[in-house]
C-alpha cells in the first residue's frame, strides 16, 4: 500500500510539474493580450474556481472557519496578505517574460529558484548548509555572474522569479494552511485589485465581452491552469520522499527550455550555456548531499 502512495504521489507531482513546464505555449495563445490584463484574468478566474472546488468538496464551511483563524492572527493576515501579492508579481513578471520571448530566461529563474530558497533559509530561518551545499550555492552564483557580464545586462527576469517564488514560499511557511484553502484566500485578496484594474480605472481596453470566442474562453481557463497543478502538486507533495520532490522540480524548468528554444527559437548562446552547466552541476551536487543525508538518516532508523 506504501508503494502504491508513493507511485501515485510521484504521478501527481510529475504531472503538476508537466502542466506547469508546458504553460508557456498556454500564456502564448493569449499573448495578444496585455500581459497586466492576462494577470487580472489569472486571478479572477482562479478565485472562482477554488470557490466551486471548496463548494463541491464540501469544505465550506472549514475555509470560513480558516478565513476567520487568518482575519484574527495580525502575523498570518500580514503573511497571507504578502504571499498573495509576492505570487501576484511572479505571475506577472512570469506572463510578461513568456509573450515578450523570454522563455529561456524565465525557465533559468526556475534553476536558479531551489538555491533562492537554500540562501533565505539560511538568512531567515537560521538554516545551516553542509560544505557540497555551499559549493553548489557559489558555483550557481558564478554561472549567473558570467552570464551578466556576458550580456552586459544582469538577468532580472530570472532573478525576479526566482527570488519571487523563494519569498511566496517562506511567507507560506509562517501560514499554516492548506494548498487549497491557501489558494482561495490568495486570490481572493487581490481579487478586488483585478476587478478594478479590469473594469474600473480608465483607458483599459477590456478584452472580455462574454462572448465565446477562443481568447474568451483561454482567459476563463487561466484559473483552471493555476489552480489544478498547484493542487495536484498539493496532494503528492505530502506521499512522497523530498529527495524524489527535489529530481522531480526540475521537469518544469526542463520543459520550458527546451520550448524556448526550439520551439519559439529563442537565441542560446555558448553564454547561456556555460551558465546553465554551472546551474545544473550545482543542482546535482545539491540534490546529491540531500540524497546522501537522507541514505545516512534511514541507515541510522
Amino acid at each position: 500500500m506504501k508503494q502504491s502512495n508513493t507511485q501515485l504521489g510521484i504521478f501527481y507531482t510529475a504531472t503538476a510539474y508537466l502542466i506547469w513546464g508546458v504553460l508557456p505555449i498556454y500564456w502564448k495563445l493569449v499573448d495578444d493580450v496585455p500581459a497586466g490584463q492576462i494577470l487580472a484574468h489569472r486571478i479572477i478566474w482562479s478565485f472562482l474556481f477554488m470557490i466551486c472546488i471548496v463548494t463541491i468538496t464540501r469544505k465550506s464551511r472549514a475555509f470560513l472557519t480558516e478565513v476567520r483563524a487568518i482575519m484574527t492572527d495580525r502575523k498570518k493576515r500580514a503573511g497571507i496578505t504578502l504571499a498573495a501579492v509576492v505570487i501576484s508579481l511572479n505571475w506577472l513578471v512570469y506572463i510578461w517574460a513568456v509573450n515578450a520571448g523570454h522563455v529561456v530566461e524565465a525557465s533559468l529563474g526556475y534553476y536558479i529558484n531551489p538555491l533562492v530558497s537554500i540562501a533565505m533559509g539560511v538568512l531567515f530561518l537560521k538554516e545551516k548548509l553542509s560544505q557540497v551545499q555551499i559549493l553548489s550555492f557559489a558555483l550557481a552564483g558564478v554561472g549567473v555572474i558570467y552570464l551578466t557580464f556576458s550580456f552586459g545586462v544582469f538577468p532580472w527576469i530570472s532573478f525576479v522569479l526566482a527570488l519571487s517564488f523563494a519569498l511566496y514560499g517562506l511567507l507560506k511557511k509562517t501560514v499554516d494552511i492548506s494548498a487549497m484553502f491557501g489558494l482561495t484566500v490568495e486570490t481572493m485578496i487581490v481579487f478586488p485589485i483585478a476587478l478594478i484594474y479590469l473594469f474600473a480605472l480608465p483607458n483599459q481596453s477590456i478584452t472580455f465581452d462574454w462572448s465565446l470566442s477562443t481568447t474568451n474562453i483561454l482567459l476563463i481557463g487561466t484559473g483552471i491552469a493555476t489552480a489544478v497543478p498547484l493542487l495536484l502538486f498539493a496532494f503528492g507533495a505530502k506521499i512522497i520522499p523530498m529527495v524524489t520532490l527535489g529530481f522531480l522540480q526540475y521537469i518544469a524548468p526542463t520543459l520550458m527550455l527546451i520550448i524556448g528554444v526550439f520551439m519559439y527559437h529563442e537565441v542560446f548562446t555558448t553564454a547561456h550555456l556555460i551558465a546553465f552547466i554551472c546551474i545544473w552541476t550545482a543542482l546535482m551536487m545539491y540534490m546529491g548531499s540531500i540524497y546522501a543525508t537522507a541514505r545516512k538518516t534511514r541507515r541510522r532508523q
